[in-house]
Parts: structure tokens; sequence; C-alpha cells
């Protein structure tokens, strides 16, 4: 791999290379240029995780014409399909290296190894939601129950934005989030539940299933199961599955799906498309 970035440089192939290099024993984002060639002996590929593609994205903001190469595992490339598809990013501009990885929504498979869920404490498993269960095992609880155990988690919430900052996805100019209407200022916890529900409407249609907003979280909320919930619901009323091809429009709504059974706007949505 580190062959392959030198030649890629060396070359011109790409302007700069994302990828990852330690720093007193913490791998952490670093760029690689071909005017540092020495510097790509120490590139690693992990275990830590961050937006690299993010940071392609933020680049490409100020230098358009830039040619950006990136390590990339199979959720960073669902998240260059729908950079792409939100015209955050152009084809051809990000080129990219793959991590082997697990199989992934891309594949038949929607969980990553290197994402398994810290254990639950005791009072979690009894009041919370636990990030190891399955989504169709939460569901089965009573409404009333879930609704409980979602409202512990929220409450939990310190308003740190890290969900937010960290998500290669939030790419507004301006965020709702910060809006005193939608979200009052200076409320620690944050009003229960709106933070998340606004952000969790803002995921549909753009949720990777990366994992990097639970890493990020400092108060342990399940965010990967909300989000899985959103995409769940996409899967459904859609026939949406986010960043499974950089093609596909978050517009084009059902296709040749039939609507029976849609509430009355998306069938009317999806019939006048």
């Amino acid at each position: 791999m580190q062959d392959t970035v030198k030649t890629w440089l060396t070359e011109g192939t790409v302007d700069i290379f994302l990828g990852y290099k330690m720093v007193e024993g913490h791998p952490i984002p670093h760029g690689f240029s071909r005017n540092c060639l020495d510097e790509i002996d120490e590139m690693v590929t992990g275990p830590a995780r961050y937006s690299l593609e993010k940071f392609a994205t933020q680049l490409l903001q100020i230098h358009p014409e830039a040619k950006i190469g990136i390590l990339a595992r199979d959720c960073t490339q669902r998240a260059l399909n729908v950079l792409t598809i939100w015209q955050q990013i152009s084809p051809g501009q990000i080129k990219t290296l793959q991590v082997n990885c697990c199989p992934s929504p891309l594949g038949s498979n929607t969980d990553c190894s290197y994402l398994q869920p810290a254990e639950t404490g005791t009072y979690k498993a009894a009041h919370g939601v636990d990030g190891s269960q399955s989504l169709q095992t939460l569901e089965q609880m009573p409404e009333e129950e879930r609704f409980d155990r979602w409202m512990y988690e929220f409450q939990k919430c310190i308003k740190c934005y890290g969900c937010r900052n960290v998500c290669p996805m939030c790419f507004c100019r301006e965020c709702s989030l910060e809006n005193k209407d939608l979200v009052g200022n200076g409320h620690l916890p944050p009003d229960i539940p709106i933070f998340h529900l606004v952000r969790a409407v803002h995921m549909a249609g753009r949720c990777i299933d990366c994992g990097l907003c639970e890493e990020a979280c400092p108060a342990e909320i399940p965010l990967r199961m909300l989000y899985r919930k959103i995409n769940d619901m996409m899967g459904t009323l859609f026939d949406y599955h986010t960043g499974s091809s950089p093609d596909q429009s978050p517009f084009s709504l059902l296709g040749d799906k039939p609507s029976s059974g849609l509430p009355p706007m998306t069938a009317e949505l999806s019939k006048n498309k």
C-alpha cells in the first residue's frame, strides 16, 4: 500500500493522499504529499478511524482542482457514493485505496467486525437501549417501554456536537441543531428528544452506518441503532439503500415499487416524480 501511494504521488495521479500516521503511539489523520515521500513509510491503516472523507470534502471546497487519494474501508466508499449523489464531490476527484474490511451494506451484512459494541452495564441493560442487540429485538419490546428506554438515553446528551462533527454526511452550511427555534440554546441536557430527532430526520437518506457518531459520543448513546431505524424506514418506504451506488438519487423515491399502503403524500410524490 505504501508503494502504491508513492507511485500515485510521484506520477501525479493524486496531489495528496489522506491516510494515517503514527504519532506518539496513536494513528492520526495525515496528508501525505510528493514533497515528503519518506513519510509514507510511516503510513498505517488504523486501527483508529476518522472521517477521512470529511477532510477530503473540506479540502475540495477550498481547492476544487485538487486530486485526492484516500484510504478507504467499505463505509468510506458508501460515504463517497452519498457525497457524489448530493453533489458535494464530483466523480473522479477522489481516488480510493481499499483497505480489507468485513462485509457491509455493499454486500449482504450490515455489521462491521471492527465496531463491536462495548459490553452493556446492568443498569443500561435494564433501563436503556442495548446497542449490541438487533433492531428487531428492540422493536419487539412494548412501545411504552421502548419510549422510556430511548428517553433514558437522550437525557444523557451533553450537546457536545461530537456526533455531528465526526459525521462524514454532515455537510450543511447551516446546521439546524444550532437553530435556537428548534434546539434551545444553553440547555444542558438539551431539550429532549428534539436534538436527536432533528438530527435523525437529517440522516434519512444519508447515514452510511459507519458508527463514527456512536464512537465519538461521550455519553455512550446508541446512535447507530437510532440511525439504523431511519435506514430501515427508508428501505421499507422507498426501497432506498443509502450508499449502495453513486447513481441512485435520494429523490427517486419508489421507482417501480408498488405504492399501496404508503402515506398519501408519499404515494403522490412517487406517482408524480
